[in-house]
C-alpha cells in the first residue's frame, strides 16, 4: 500500500510538474508569436507612412488648431482626390517596372479637349468627355506600345509624350485658359463633382470616384491573378514570359489605366474649379511618382502597395495644407517633399534589410 501510495504522489507530481511545463511553453510561444506579430506590421513597407501621417497631422494640429477643422479636412479630401487618381495608376505601373511623365500633360489636355468640343458645338458635355478618356486611351497606348514594342525607356518615351501633349494643349488655346461655362444641371457635372453636406463637412462625389478606385486596384494588385502578373512583370520580366505571363500586355493596358485616370482627374479638376488651363498639371508627374514612392512602392518593380500609395497621397496633401496653415511659405513646399523623399528612402532600405537578415 505504501508502494502504491509513493506511485500515485510520483505521478501527481509528474501531470503538475508536465502541466506547468506545458503553461510556460505556450506563454513563451504566445509571447513569440506576438513579437513576430509586432516584427512583421513593423516590417510592412506602410508602417513608415503611417507614422509620418500621424506626425504630422498632431504637429500641424497642435501649431494651429484650425488644420483639423471641417471646412480645412474638406478642402484637403477634395484636393487629394485629383492627384490621388493619377498615384493610383501610377502605383501599378511602378509595380510593373515602368512609370509615366505624361500625366500631368494628360491631366490638362483633356479638359482643353473636352471644352474645346463642347464650346464649339461639335458634341454635347457628355460626348466630350468620352472623346477625352479615348483619346488619352490612345496616348496611353501609343506610351506602352513604344516601350513593349520598340524597346525604348519608358522616362525617353513618356518625357517625349509629355512634350507632345502639353505642347498641343498650348497650340489649341493659344496658350490661354478656356472661357468660362457653366456645367450646372449636367449629370456628368453631378456625378463626378456633385457636393452634398454631412454635417460640418463638404463632400465632393469625386471622393467616392477616388475610394472605389482604390479598392478596385487593391484588389487588383493583391487579390487576383492580375496582380500576379503586375508584380511578375517588374520583378522578372524573363521568368515572367517563361510561365507565359504576356508581359508587353500587361505593360500597354497599365499605360493605357495611367493615361485614362489622369484624363478623370483633370476633367474633375476642370468641373471644380470651371476652368480649362493648358498648363494645369505642371510637374504632377513628379509629386505622384513621390507619393507612390514614399507610400513604399520598390522604383524599380516587383512591389507595390495600394495602401501605402494612399497614404503617401495623404502626406503630402496634408503637408501642403499644414505648411500654409502654420504661416510657411509656400515655395518651401518642394524643400518638405524632398526631405520625406529622402527620409521614406532611408527607412524603407533599412526596413528591408532587417526583413532580408529575418531580425
Amino acid at each position: 500500500m505504501v508502494t502504491a501510495a509513493l506511485a500515485a504522489v510520483t505521478v501527481s507530481s509528474f501531470r503538475r510538474t508536465a502541466c506547468c511545463l506545458g503553461q510556460i511553453q505556450s506563454y513563451r510561444g504566445s509571447k513569440v508569436e506576438n513579437r513576430s506579430l509586432i516584427q512583421r506590421s513593423i516590417a510592412r513597407p506602410e508602417f513608415g507612412p503611417f507614422v509620418l501621417l500621424v506626425i504630422e497631422i498632431a504637429v500641424f494640429w497642435g501649431i494651429n488648431h484650425d488644420f483639423l477643422s471641417p471646412q480645412n479636412i474638406s478642402n484637403t479630401l477634395a484636393f487629394t482626390v485629383e492627384l490621388g487618381l493619377i498615384a493610383l495608376a501610377m502605383t501599378l505601373l511602378m509595380t510593373s517596372g515602368e512609370f509615366d511623365l505624361s500625366v500631368g500633360s494628360v491631366f490638362g489636355f483633356s479638359p482643353v479637349l473636352m471644352w474645346t468640343l463642347f464650346n464649339s458645338g461639335v458634341a454635347s458635355l457628355e460626348a466630350a468627355f468620352v472623346v477625352a478618356l479615348v483619346v488619352a486611351a490612345f496616348i496611353g497606348l501609343v506610351n506602352g506600345w513604344f516601350v513593349t514594342q520598340l524597346k525604348i525607356p519608358s522616362f525617353l518615351v513618356t518625357l517625349g509624350m509629355l512634350l507632345v501633349v502639353r505642347g498641343t494643349a498650348l497650340f489649341v488655346t493659344s496658350g490661354f485658359p478656356q472661357r468660362t461655362w457653366s456645367a450646372e444641371g449636367s449629370w456628368l457635372a453631378e456625378a463626378l463633382v456633385g457636393d452634398f453636406f454631412i454635417g460640418p463637412f463638404r463632400i465632393y462625389m469625386s471622393l467616392f470616384w477616388f475610394i472605389a478606385a482604390a479598392i478596385a486596384l487593391g484588389y487588383v494588385l493583391t487579390q487576383s491573378r492580375t496582380g500576379n502578373w503586375i508584380q511578375a512583370a517588374g520583378g522578372n520580366p524573363s521568368a515572367a514570359r517563361a510561365r507565359g505571363v504576356n508581359v508587353s500586355g500587361v505593360k500597354i493596358g497599365l499605360f493605357i489605366l495611367s493615361s485614362i485616370l489622369a484624363s478623370l482627374a483633370g476633367v474633375i479638376s476642370s468641373l471644380r474649379t470651371s476652368a480649362a488651363n493648358p498648363n494645369s498639371g505642371t510637374g504632377y508627374e513628379l509629386e505622384v511618382i513621390a507619393m507612390v514612392v514614399i507610400g513604399g512602392t520598390a522604383l524599380t518593380g516587383g512591389r507595390g502597395t495600394i495602401i501605402g500609395t494612399v497614404l503617401g497621397i495623404l502626406i503630402l496633401r496634408v503637408m501642403r495644407n499644414g505648411i500654409v496653415l502654420i504661416g510657411v511659405p509656400g515655395l518651401a513646399y518642394n524643400i518638405f517633399i524632398g526631405a520625406i523623399i529622402l527620409g521614406m528612402m532611408a527607412l524603407h532600405s533599412w526596413l528591408e534589410r532587417r526583413h532580408q537578415a529575418g531580425t
